[in-house]
């Protein structure tokens, strides 16, 4: 006959695991519930704000903003604004731009540096030295850098052999390529960082063993590095499209969105709106909108990563 000994032994770290595990629970509870109440109060304030009509110069404190309730109005203005669509349109151009040209240039400097050759630290430092720079102070260097006797001009002037006085940040299309350039330059290395870190961590003993079986160095990259790197420039690219939805500080101090709204991201157009016009139930519903679009690419980001 059996004893049910044996059992009771094997029930007992079960039932103290669960033991442990409720009084983790508990303990960790109120930290749980504080970051909970930490993300969705934002979120919910929001939603109910972008429901409203309510300004801070309806002289009513937010809570009450259920006076000023127009219900989903925002929403419907917000499809008819040109001006929203003209600003998301100018920051996806922007984005097109800069995220490819930013993906290309830090992946070949990647490549370049991921060999040791003399000087290589100095190099390593100065390449990022764009990415340590305030975005306002960049913004500003930039400006300078663009104005029509500014070094831009000065050094087509000499390549050129005549004066330039072009007025790269009056013309509206010159000014969102003069915008885009300190966009690049700034974070090029930011990709630089993140696509070396994952070409380094590509295992050497594969490349090598492609080597003694004669691969030349484009198969190599191809068939070996870039595979292995797909869930590393995936995160880049992911984290460059969230940002560049967020863009404010060079563009702004550079153009102030002008001339006109030549340079007006969405961001910019946000800060118009709260900041000039106040009118703050409609920013609700443009900032709840652009938490959906930027929800949806993460979540395609991740899936990709999965895939990956």
């Amino acid at each position: 006959m059996t004893s049910p000994m044996p059992h009771a032994r094997t029930d007992a770290p079960d039932a103290e695991g669960r033991e442990e595990r409720r009084l983790g629970f508990w303990l960790t509870l109120p930290a749980q519930l504080l970051v909970l109440f930490i993300a969705l109060f934002p979120i919910l304030m929001q939603i109910y704000i972008s429901l409203t009509d309510w300004s801070p110069l309806d002289g009513i404190p937010w809570y009450r903003a259920y006076e000023l309730w127009i219900g989903l109005l925002n929403y419907a203005d917000l499809a008819g604004d040109p001006r929203f669509w003209s600003a998301l349109w100018r920051t996806g151009l922007v984005m097109a731009i800069c995220v490819p040209v930013q993906v290309l240039l830090g992946l070949g400097l990647a490549i370049l540096f991921v060999d040791d050759f003399r000087g290589k630290r100095v190099l390593y430092s100065t390449i990022l030295v764009p990415m340590m720079v305030v975005p306002a102070v960049a913004g500003y260097m930039f400006f300078m850098l663009f104005q029509s006797g500014g070094p831009i001009n000065d050094l087509l002037s000499m390549i050129s052999g005549q004066r330039v006085t072009i007025a790269w940040l009056s013309d509206p299309d010159l000014a969102l390529f003069a915008v885009i350039v300190s966009d690049i330059w700034q974070w090029t290395p930011l990709m630089f960082l993140i696509l070396l870190a994952g070409m380094v961590s590509v295992p050497q003993d594969q490349q090598m063993a492609a080597v003694l079986l004669g691969a030349s160095w484009g198969r190599r990259f191809r068939t070996i590095v870039l595979p292995r790197m797909k869930t590393i420039i995936i995160i880049a690219v992911a984290i460059r499209v969230i940002e560049n939805f967020k863009v404010f500080d060079n563009f702004y101090i550079m153009t102030g969105g002008g001339p006109g709204v030549a340079t007006e991201t969405i961001s910019i157009y946000i800060y118009k709106v709260t900041q000039q016009e106040l009118i703050w139930g409609y920013v609700a519903a443009i900032a709840l909108a652009i938490l959906i679009v930027l929800s949806v690419v993460s979540m395609l980001a991740i899936r990709k990563m999965r895939k990956a």
